[in-house]
């Protein structure tokens, strides 16, 4: 049978099972046919409610217990033993088994099973039987009171036989058909089951699940105000077990009111229901009835909801198997109303089946009970039920006997004994007389009933008798005697003192560090310094019994004993709470309610302060008396917390503190709810949380989720409706509301796993937006705040509205509208639902649209008021996230279905709940959640920025920064590969072009040979991008990256191809000499030749062999260069001497300068002041010069200007300095603002940069250096400085002019000098010359001593090859050592920020004063000058073995090149038959492209031809050319073309050095334009260092910019500006501000405080300004040792 025609003959076998149901359910036998029918009450039989399971060999269900048309009675099975009336196995087995239990027996289900996210519960019919059990918990853990009537699929073979009702088989006849009509039965199917019945469903299910999940299904019954089984037979023994720890958790509220002297007094009760003593009505049927017993009870209770199950509720059947002999309990709770039944919360408890059978449970419930009630068929003393009525009737229980064959209205027969007829009767009439006499009852004395007390009675077993569940209760009996019958608040301060005062004030200060004012690091000090305080008073009072006990039972207990000590010891401390909460807030609603009657009248009347002020204190009371489990785990967090900061040693005799996160995170893991912000305090305990969390990744694996967060009113059904939708268990009744925010993780079913991309969904539940216990407080701003922190935190919000109040939506739109839009700053896009609960009529399509309406109305009105706010371009509500009104909104019907608190929940509310569900399902599918890690970093990042208010200026997505730091060290990789292939090919095509080999070198040829390369790149680069775990976050970048990389191959090729372009302009310029060198290198061979020929014969020594050619090469050079000059060499400082003097500088100002060479670190000055002069005060400087000026020329004329001009210069000087010039410099030198002070050394940089730039535009390479070239340069400088003047108040003195011409002379001279040696080297025929001097004396020997052309000719390839060699062998290893260094270097393998952290590491451990302020004043000189001290450390010191490694490896590659190409040329040659000139060009095609020759002149070799004999040769030669490369110095390497200082130079400068507008800290990305991204830096440091000061003092600022952009501080923009600006909105004072992203950090780096305190006098004397007034340095700073600061740069880095 496949699945299609099961399903639709079970849909049949249904629709036949109802057709026996009748009206009233009552049956009788016919006298014909011995089958059932309906009849009066006055004969009735065994019915549902006393049929009882039958054996398997008996007939089928409706014979058993039979009545014969006598009336006699068969044997029924109620007269049997209990011993018979054991429920037998196989019954049970097939009842499990069309349930699919089986297994369950043994492995009971339990919360886990549940508390996962599967699909949504369909609302259909298409439920088969084995899926009953699953749909019914669902549904009940919904609050879905239709649990109980969940259709069923019926079987069927095939769909055509699926008929709605059974057709007659008899034939057309008249006779046939009346046969059939007075029939009672048609030829039906009897073999065809019933349906399971629904409490048979229920029954099942508590039966095989395990304690915890029978307590949570109690819970929820009792949710839907349904009755709960408080008795149950044992399914396989006789044993009766009362489910006490099922009503553990379950809490009622009723009023009960009170008339006194015309005055009602409504008193509100609330209390767990196990310690309720209330009557108890128990009900009895003692035989067969008609009339429904449950049916009557219901109408006692509720007469609109089936508290008890009953014969006509839908989907009831005849075969009941698991109720005979169960008790069920429900509770009748006031109002407080005068329409309420009854005046007090009633018990009534319904015995199932019938109680002269179940004798053991009635004898029970007959003891414990206030009242009984009995429905007997009969009172006839020959009935079985006289002997059971006698003695009730004895006894002294009030009773009440309903009897079924009497019309009697209710007669009180003796006291407290009545008698009811039934017949005849509407139910109604019967309920409303049984009310009354129940209430006449229990009006007078009676006895009450308490569930507790259960545990007493002998013959009941009470399922809290277990092992695991005592050790438990023990645990938590120990716990809770500590705190017996005291004072919740006394409580708190003695055993929970870390989450007290103590706790709240180390949240107000560490609040207020983010409002520092005045001397803000002093303060900022004092504060840090009461944090740890605090912190040291957590630890010495963290020692309490009562905490011990609890983390030791945590720790101690197996995992089962321990969720029963977490179970028992929140039910034994929430009475603690209970009590109080009931009165306080009864009186907080009053008072609140005579605020709301004050407020109206619009007045601020003195008794509205009173009741504020009561309101306020009421607010506090209700705060201090809530005590529950979170009460522990935060104090665990404040503990934890407290040693972790002072970084305290555990305790060894108790629960070491170190295992409290870890103790934590198992609980988090199996579904308990985690407090995320302390709702007291309103304060995230952030280093809890982030150990907590990071311990569940520890247990988990760093799992994704999908956060999905709520916000709302208070009290507007958050916590229930994330309760019934997942089956969570945040808190929820009176005055346990959330308070702050929690966390829980629901797993996704395997079944649904696969379709989401997360294993988790994380739900943050928060406390209500204006809650009012936060009335009088700050309260929007908590508002603010907590609505901005759970956007920040969800991938997506529910915003819960409540009613139709149009003004409380308006506060939470406004909040939450204002949440999104930070995220939308901060670049993160959460989405959002809105949920619109308690809407009286969500059917109404036309209003719901106009509601929706209004809505997107209002939303984007919010939209545009907090775009003001927040300074935003924004128009309506989806500019700010993608939201659309038709899908995003939700309508919820009202959670009761009537009045509180008979009502049960609505089953509309649990429609929506899964309507919700569905699209919160649908829309995290396309989400790909957060890991973990990831949420835990945002949690601390959404929080340090809110703590800062500026919440858009102070987030910081550290995760975030950790991907982009990653990302940077990928890109470093990827850059560092290109760089190297195209140093790999310059180095191959350099040699060929400086050869003159090669005279062109085209782009596209050298894109060609990076194309491989590139391609690798570009796919490793998408690699990356798309299979990294952090692919989501990395999206962002992508684009911009792949442009970045594609720019720096460009780039790349460009560089190369313009240098390679220089060497052949420059091979170019000096073909003319190239030519003369062919020439003269053929006569000098030739002149050799003959001369080694012509002293051939002679014995000559070799001196002799010397004095011979030197005199003939004198001879031959004079003769080759007879019309040829030298090059002469340059006379920098002479020629700077003139072309200042020139310009009219007095040459004594010149002197000065140099000899004191101050101006060699002019940009590095730190003060100004003595280069320049008020405007006013000029004229009076530039008459004292011109008055000593004819007294210069004199001493010059003389010739005494080298012994006597720089003494006389200093006297000058002196004199110069007339008292009035000297008083105003003094005077305005405090004045000259650090502002102006930075902006002359801007300029200072800028000229300098212009007039490099300039020079290296000259074409002194190619065609030799010109004065002019510095006249040039001076003239700029000149003109520069005038514009400058120009534009100031103020002009330099002429030292100025002279200081920094000769510094930009000195900055250009290193390039000038080398680039004229170039010139030098390829132009002057007399440097040729001399460098062939011992080439040809080498020939001239060979001659002389009779070698042989191929000798000579094998001596000059093994010059040229070792030249070549070496030169190659260097160059390769450049390139391989740097990038040896690129790898296993520490400071070069990382991003710019490891560079940085590492410079100044290196900086602190040399402690050079003049090294810090090259730092500060150029950062980057002093990075290059840290490459190139660590390259030459790691070649020649610590790495030196690994350097000559890599040397040796080049040395062999090289020479085997050689080998195997001389081999080849010569074998080549041979096979050819070729002359020397084919060999050369052989030998040489084989050593390209990695090695380059230089050309030799064939033609006077021509005779060789024994090509074995030069191979011979070559190769002695070659052994000593390896020889001699073998023991190459490293210094040589470091000497080359590719030195690999400057390759790591170009790689790792090649960045952003933009600097902080503040403290002038330079930003540490890697890229150098990494536009839209904001510079940003970790290394922030004290203003003062860079030279800020107060304006108007000599005050050093010593405050960091990271501790001023979180304080209540102001600063001018510019040296000029008249107004302030707060240092928490720095980006609105302009771009240079605002280009920068500095958040606050509460200046953790100790580095620079430490080299503050270090070199304090060196930096006054260099500023000549002091650490005073507002900088003076906190006391603090002078404990911090050079290790501290080292390791702060390490955890500043991992931040």
């Amino acid at each position: 049978m496949n699945d299609d025609s099961r399903e639709l003959h079970k849909e049949g076998q249904e629709k036949e099972g109802k057709e026996h149901v009748g009206g009233k359910g009552s049956e009788i036998n016919n006298k014909h046919t011995g089958e059932n029918s309906e009849i009066n009450t006055a004969s009735c039989e065994l019915s549902q409610e006393s049929n009882i399971l039958q054996h398997p060999s008996t007939p089928p269900p409706t014979y058993s217990g039979a009545i014969n048309v006598d009336g006699n009675k068969e044997k029924p099975l109620c007269n049997s033993s209990e011993e018979e009336r054991k429920i037998p196995p196989k019954e049970t087995e097939m009842l499990f088994k069309r349930l699919e239990h089986q297994d369950k027996c043994q492995t009971n289900w339990s919360p886990k099973d549940f508390l996962q996210i599967g699909r949504p519960v369909k609302q259909t019919n298409e439920i088969s039987e084995k899926d009953l059990s699953y749909a019914f918990l669902q549904r009940l853990m919904m609050l879905d009171y239709r649990a109980r009537y969940i259709p069923v699929k019926q079987k069927s073979l095939d769909v055509s036989n699926s008929q709605a009702v059974q057709i007659s088989k008899s034939e057309d006849t008249d006779d046939d058909d009346l046969d059939a009509l007075y029939s009672t039965n048609t030829e039906s199917d009897q073999s065809q089951e019933n349906h399971v019945h629904p409490m048979d469903v229920q029954m099942a299910v508590f039966h095989c699940s395990d304690s915890f999940l029978k307590q949570k299904m109690t819970t929820k019954l009792s949710q839907c105000q349904y009755a709960l089984p408080l008795l149950v037979p044992d399914l396989v023994t006789t044993n009766i077990e009362c489910p006490l720890w099922t009503f553990r958790e379950i809490t009622k509220t009723w009023k009960t009111s009170t008339t006194k002297d015309n005055s009602t007094t409504v008193t509100m009760k609330s209390m767990p229901v196990y310690k309720a003593e209330t009557p108890m009505v128990s009900f009895f049927r003692l035989g067969s009835m008609s009339l429904s017993k449950s049916q009557l009870m219901n109408t006692l209770i509720n007469e609109r909801h089936n508290t008890f199950f009953h014969r006509n509720c839908p989907g009831s059947t005849k075969s009941r198997h698991l109720m005979d002999g169960v008790a069920e309990i429900a509770w009748y709770c006031p109002a407080g109303k005068p329409n309420d039944f009854f005046f007090d919360c009633i018990a009534f408890c319904n015995l199932h089946g019938d109680s002269l059978a179940i004798v053991k449970q009635r004898e029970i419930l007959t003891e414990m009970s206030s009242v009984i009630v009995v429905l007997v068929p009969t009172l006839e003393k020959s009935h079985e039920s006289s002997a059971v009525i006698s003695m009730l009737y004895k006894s002294s229980k009030p009773l009440i006997i309903l009897s079924a064959d009497n019309e009697c209205s209710a007669v009180e027969i003796k006291p407290q004994k009545y008698k009811l007829g039934l017949k005849e009767r509407s139910q109604s009439d019967v309920s409303e007389e049984l009310k009354k006499i129940i209430r006449s009852i229990l009006c007078g004395p009676h006895t009450s009933f308490q569930l507790e007390t259960m545990a007493k009675v002998s013959r009941v077993r009470v399922d809290e008798d277990t092992e695991v569940c005592q050790n438990g209760k023990s645990a938590a009996m120990e716990l809770t005697k500590l705190i017996e019958s005291m004072d919740v608040s006394e409580i708190k301060d003695k055993f929970l003192p870390c989450q007290g005062q103590l706790w709240h004030k180390w949240c107000k200060i560490n609040k207020e560090l983010h409002h520092l004012k005045g001397h803000i690091e002093k303060e900022k000090d004092q504060k840090i310094h009461q944090l740890m305080e605090l912190r040291q008073k957590q630890c010495d009072v963290s020692n309490s019994k009562l905490m011990r006990l609890f983390t030791e039972s945590l720790e101690g207990l197996p995992p089962n004993d321990r969720e029963f000590f977490l179970k028992w010891t929140q039910i034994l401390i929430d009475p603690l709470s209970t009590d109080d909460l009931s009165s306080i807030l009864q009186s907080y609603d009053e008072t609140w309610s005579e605020v709301l009657v004050l407020k109206k009248k619009h007045e601020k009347s003195a008794q509205l302060n009173e009741k504020q002020a009561e309101l306020e204190h009421l607010s506090k009371k209700l705060q201090s008396a809530t005590f529950g489990l979170e009460h522990f785990f935060r104090e665990m967090g404040q503990i934890y917390e407290a040693h972790k900061s002072l970084k305290r040693p555990s305790l060894g005799r108790r629960t070491d503190w170190t295992k409290y996160p870890e103790l934590a995170a198992d609980l988090m893991i199996k579904g308990h709810p985690m407090e995320m912000m302390d709702g007291d305090a309103g304060h995230v305990p952030l280093v809890w949380i982030s150990s907590l969390l990071k311990e569940v990744i520890k247990k988990l694996g760093d799992q994704k989720v999908f956060v999905l967060s709520v916000l709302g009113v208070q009290s507007s059904g958050k916590s229930t409706m994330l309760n019934a939708m997942f089956g969570l268990q945040f808190a929820v009744s009176a005055g346990r509301c959330t308070k702050g925010a929690y966390m829980q993780l629901v797993k996704l079913s395997e079944e649904i796993k696969k379709d989401y991309k997360f294993e988790y969904i994380l739900v943050v539940d928060t406390e209500g937006l204006r809650a009012l216990e936060l009335a009088g407080n700050a309260t929007l701003h908590h508002d603010n705040e907590l609505a901005t922190f759970v956007v920040g935190l969800g991938n997506m919000t529910l915003i819960n509205i409540f009613g139709e109040n149009p003004a409380e939506m308006q506060d939470v739109l406004q909040i939450v509208v204002q949440a999104f839009m930070r995220m939308k700053k901060v670049k993160l896009s959460p989405s959002c639902v809105f949920v619109h609960q308690n809407v009286t009529d969500i059917s109404a399509a036309e209003k719901n649209m106009d509601g929706k309406r209004r809505l997107q109305e209002k939303l984007d009105k919010m939209a545009q008021q907090a775009a003001k706010e927040e300074v935003c371009d924004v128009e309506c509500f989806s500019d700010v996230i993608a939201f659309d009104v038709q899908k995003d909104v939700k309508y919820f019907a009202q959670l009761w279905e009537g009045s509180p608190p008979m009502a049960p929940p609505n089953p509309g509310y649990s429609e929506s709940v899964q309507e919700l569900k569905a699209v919160i399902l649908s829309k995290a599918s396309q989400s790909s959640g957060i890991l973990l890690s990831h949420f835990n970093a945002k949690i601390q990042d959404l929080w340090n920025a809110l703590m800062n208010e500026q919440f858009v200026f102070s987030f910081k997505n550290t995760q975030e920064i950790a991907v982009y730091r990653k990302l940077e060290a990928q890109y470093g990789n990827w850059t560092w590969a290109l760089r190297s292939e195209m140093l790999n090919i310059e180095n191959q095509l350099y040699p060929r072009i400086e050869k003159g080999q090669l005279d062109k070198v085209d782009k596209v040829y050298l894109e060609k040979q990076m194309s491989k390369t590139y391609t690798e790149i570009t796919k490793a680069i998408v690699a990356y991008f798309e299979d990294d775990k952090d692919q989501e976050m990395l999206v962002q970048w992508r684009g911009r990256f792949e442009i970045k990389i594609k720019e720096f191959h460009e780039e790349l090729v460009r560089g190369v191809k313009r240098k390679l372009d220089e060497v052949i302009q420059q091979n170019n310029a000096r073909k003319k000499l190239d030519n003369k060198m062919t020439e003269f290198e053929n006569k000098l061979f030739q002149e050799s030749k003959e001369l080694a020929h012509k002293l051939k014969c002679t014995d000559a020594d070799e001196e002799e062999l010397i004095a011979q050619f030197n005199t003939v090469w004198s001879h031959w050079v004079k003769e080759l260069t007879s019309d040829t000059k030298p090059i002469e060499n340059i006379s920098l400082e002479e020629d700077q001497f003139n072309v200042l003097e020139d310009l009219g500088v007095e040459c004594s100002l010149i002197i000065e300068s140099n000899q004191s060479q101050k101006y060699k670190n002019l940009s590095e000055t730190g003060n100004y002041c003595c280069y320049r002069t008020h405007k006013k005060s000029q004229k009076l400087y530039e008459e004292s010069q011109q008055s000593q000026k004819n007294k210069r020329k004199a001493d010059r004329d003389t010739g005494k200007q080298s012994k006597s001009l720089f003494g006389f210069v200093r006297q000058f000087i002196g004199k110069a300095s007339t008292t009035q010039q000297h008083e105003e410099e003094h005077k305005s030198k405090n004045s000259f603002q650090h502002e102006e002070q930075e902006m002359i050394r801007t300029f200072i940089n800028q000229v300098e940069q212009e007039c490099l730039e300039a020079m290296k535009s000259k074409p002194v390479v190619t065609r030799g250096y010109s004065s002019t070239y510095l006249q040039e340069l001076a003239k700029h400088v000149k003109q520069r400085v005038t514009e400058f003047e120009s534009e100031r108040e103020y002009t330099f003195k002429k030292e100025f002019t002279v200081d920094l011409s000769l510094y930009v002379f000195d900055r250009a001279e290193s390039w000038l000098l080398q680039s004229h040696e170039t010139y030098k080297d390829n132009n002057d025929v007399f440097t040729y010359l001399d460098g062939k001097k011992k080439e040809y004396y080498k020939i001239f020997k060979s001659f002389c001593k009779g070698s042989s052309s191929a000798i000579v000719f094998g001596e000059m390839m093994c010059k040229n090859l070792k030249v070549s060699a070496v030169e190659a062998v260097c160059n390769k290893t450049g390139v391989d050592f740097a990038g040896e260094m690129m790898c296993s270097f520490p400071a070069f393998s990382g991003n710019r920020l490891n560079l940085e952290k590492h410079v100044l590491a290196s900086l602190g451990e040399k402690k050079d004063f003049n090294r810090f302020i090259t730092y500060i004043r150029n950062p980057r000189r002093q990075v290059e000058a840290f490459i190139k001290e660590e390259v030459n450390k790691y070649m020649f010191a610590t790495q030196k073995g690994k350097a000559q490694t890599i040397l040796n490896k080049n040395v062999e590659d090289i020479t085997r090149l050689v080998r195997q190409a001389l081999f080849g040329a010569t074998d080549e040659v041979k096979k050819k038959k070729g002359d020397i000139e084919m060999w050369v060009e052989e030998f040489s095609s084989k050593l390209r492209p990695n090695l380059t020759l230089d050309t030799i002149s064939c033609q006077n070799f021509s005779d060789i031809n024994n090509f074995d004999f030069l191979k011979e040769e070559i190769e002695k030669g070659l052994k000593n050319i390896t020889e001699d490369m073998s023991s190459l110095s490293l210094k040589k390497v470091n000497e080359c073309r590719q030195k690999p200082e400057q390759i790591l130079i170009d790689q790792l400068c090649n960045c952003c050095w933009k600097r902080c507008p503040f403290c002038g800290a330079v930003c540490t990305n890697t890229m150098k334009d990494h536009s839209p991204d904001k510079h940003s830096v970790p290394f922030h440091r004290p203003s003062g260092v860079k030279g800020w000061h107060g304006r108007g003092t000599v005050d050093l600022v010593i405050d960091f910019c990271t501790t001023l952009v979180a304080s209540d501080r102001s600063f001018y923009p510019e040296h000029d500006s008249e107004k302030t600006v707060p240092y928490k909105q720095y980006p609105t004072a302009g771009e240079k501000y605002a280009s920068w992203s500095i958040t606050a950090d509460a200046s953790m780096l100790a580095y620079w405080k430490w080299f503050v305190c270090h070199f304090q006098k060196k930096l006054e004397d260099y500023y000549d300004l002091k650490f005073q007034g507002r900088g003076e340095i906190p006391q603090q700073w002078k404990h911090l040792s050079k290790k501290d600061a080292i390791q702060s740069l390490n955890e500043m880095c991992s931040l």
